[in-house]
């Protein structure tokens, strides 16, 4: 059996990331982004598609933690033998990346097997590996890869094959990886105990600035500290998650690329990192998104690449076997191309949270919003493929429409408060929020049950219909919304948590099914807690929360087990988290304005 998703640790220098197993292998990483092929890639198929071991030969008894408040894995394994203490870090650097493997004996003497099989490609390749010393050099097309240490895995043939070595109390063992351009000189070592030293306070002084308190505190910072880790350091794209293709149902085929940053994930966010205090950061973002989306509105994607690439066609990798032999594996996202008129909405919202926390619009984010809105107002009423990206028929989606009327509201209360630039045609953006909420009134809502609707041609719920007072369409009490929770509650439920939609009813277009929804299960919480329900919020997010990973990680799904799905970790859940956190302590429903 594969490792649990749950168990895996995630480290990373807001660049990328790598998965690490509790029996000490990196199992994925993709070099040098987060979109980059992958140079271990077992986790989505065998040892032999690339990964990095360090691990007791004797049975082992594993801890693991995060050194302080950061991303910084420290691993201890016990045996008869003794003890030994593993350090994981990727420190930030430039040009490069780098991981750091430090060990150190604690107690007696402890054999460790060391392998190191280095596979590009997403492990389809095989590199050219050379020894010099106590340093192997691996090559392959445009990716050099250096490994530095003692007690290094002897090469035959070309192949590095595993090696095993002990560690005594006492003793201090570091091996250094590098990736850089093969065309480029070989850089320098990394000095192990400062990289280790700068990431934790590094994690730690930005971790200092959040602004919350109340319950739940220690699980709100390692969320915001996964977010910071999820946003690229260089570009400010915020990626969804750093995995591809760990599949939302053991043995299905809805397995994604989540390796790029979508346009909505990233907003959201947004949103909770400016609702955590993060007033300063949200600069990078807004870069990104000009940069990404510039030029004529038509042409605005849902998603884009990291560096804010336009160009990610999704393709199959056949020669992995997937997750629990989960196929098809992925790269790439075929929605790219589809049509989520929800998106611009959720934009809107986390801009204008920006300004409301004191950053400004420049002249060019001032204009793209006024000339996507302008654009919005033309073709708002097409169906589009919704929040989930269904790829079944297009529909009018009623979490759709509540996003276009948002977007028209906050573009209008800018322009009038004078945070936006004149120039759109503030009269019909006027007339469509009109027009739009006219139309929820009408067919957005269900005869049978007086609930909002998934979309016109349905009696069907959505998880997404629990925000209408985060948009400001509705307030918590208002007799619609009342009723959607109820709907959710007796739709959506399995063993408490919360599911996107019921895929029974066949809107999705895809075969299988999906498990309950971390970040649904988290918006059930908000909804109880601006409803005036606190012990139900309380005690469905303590039920969440315990369903965390053992290092507080989250992937996409949990099924009845509580057993993790989907990507892993998911920025998603972790951004649901901190805002369930809040929502909690300060209800703040932007429909109670």
């Amino acid at each position: 059996m594969p490792t649990p998703i749950a168990d895996y640790a995630f480290i990373g220098d807001r660049r990328t990331g790598a998965l690490i197993s509790p029996e000490g292998s990196i199992d994925w990483l993709c070099l040098p982004d987060f979109d980059s092929t992958a140079c271990f890639a077992s986790v989505l198929g065998t040892p032999d598609h690339g990964r990095w071991v360090l691990s007791p030969v004797e049975e082992a008894t594993t801890t693991r933690r995060y050194v302080g408040g950061s991303l910084v894995l420290e691993t201890v394994h016990e045996t008869a033998s003794g003890a030994v203490r593993i350090c994981d870090v990727m420190p930030e650097e430039t040009g490069r990346a780098d991981v750091l493997r430090r060990i150190e004996g604690v107690r007696g003497r402890v054999t460790l097997r060391h392998d190191w099989q280095i596979r590009p490609g997403y492990g389809l390749q095989c590199p050219l590996v050379v020894q010099e010393g106590q340093t192997l050099v691996a090559v392959a097309g445009p990716d050099r890869f250096t490994l530095r240490g003692p007690h290094l895995p002897p090469v035959r043939r070309g192949r590095v094959e595993e090696t095993r070595f002990e560690v005594g109390e006492g003793e201090v063992i570091d091996l250094h990886m590098t990736w850089q351009w093969s065309h480029r000189e070989p850089c320098d070592a990394v000095d192990v105990s400062r990289a280790v030293e700068a990431s934790v306070e590094g994690d730690e002084q930005w971790l200092a600035e959040v602004t919350y308190e109340g319950p739940y505190e220690e699980e709100v910072r390692r969320s915001l500290l996964v977010l910071r880790h999820l946003t690229h350091a260089d570009t400010g794209g915020i990626v969804a998650a750093p995995t591809t293709s760990l599949p939302e149902e053991i043995g299905g085929s809805r397995n994604w690329d989540y390796r790029y940053v979508w346009l909505r994930d990233s907003a959201l966010t947004l949103e909770a990192l400016v609702r955590a205090g993060y007033t300063r950061k949200v600069a990078a973002w807004r870069d990104w998104l000009v940069r990404a989306i510039a030029g004529d509105p038509s042409d605005m994607q849902i998603m884009y690449r990291v560096d804010a690439g336009r160009e990610l066609p999704e393709r199959e990798l056949e020669h992995l076997p997937g997750y629990a032999d989960s196929r098809p594996v992925r790269v790439g996202n075929g929605a790219v191309d589809q049509l989520q008129t929800d998106v611009l909405g959720e934009v809107m919202l986390a801009l204008a949270q920006a300004r409301a926390a004191g950053n400004p619009e420049t002249d060019l984010s001032g204009a793209l919003q006024v000339a996507l809105v302008d654009h919005l107002a033309d073709h708002w009423e097409q169906p589009d493929n919704g929040i989930w990206e269904i790829r079944g028929p297009l529909r009018h989606f009623t979490h759709s429409r509540a996003m276009v009327w948002a977007a028209m509201d906050i573009a209008i209360r800018g322009v009038e408060d004078g945070e936006l630039p004149e120039g759109g045609d503030l009269q019909r953006w006027r007339r469509v929020r009109e027009e739009v909420r006219a139309e929820i009134d009408r067919r957005g809502v269900g005869e049978k049950r007086g609930s909002f609707v998934q979309h016109y041609d349905t009696d069907e719920v959505d998880a997404s219909l629990l925000l209408m007072p985060h948009l400001g369409f509705c307030t918590a009490d208002d007799p619609r919304y009342v009723a959607t929770v109820a709907a959710v509650e007796e739709d959506l439920l399995v063993d408490g948590l919360v599911l996107r939609y019921r895929t029974t009813s066949g809107v999705d277009g895809l075969d299988g099914d999906e498990h309950p929804f971390v970040l649904c299960t988290f918006w059930l919480v908000q909804a109880y807690a601006w409803m005036g329900r606190h012990d139900d919020a309380r005690r469905l997010m303590e039920k969440v929360l315990g369903l965390a990973g053992p290092l507080g990680l989250y992937a996409e799904e949990l099924d009845a087990s509580g057993e993790m799905l989907g990507n892993f970790p998911q920025a998603f859940s972790h951004l649901g988290l901190v805002m369930a956190a809040y929502e909690l302590a300060d209800p703040r429903p932007r429909g109670a304005e």
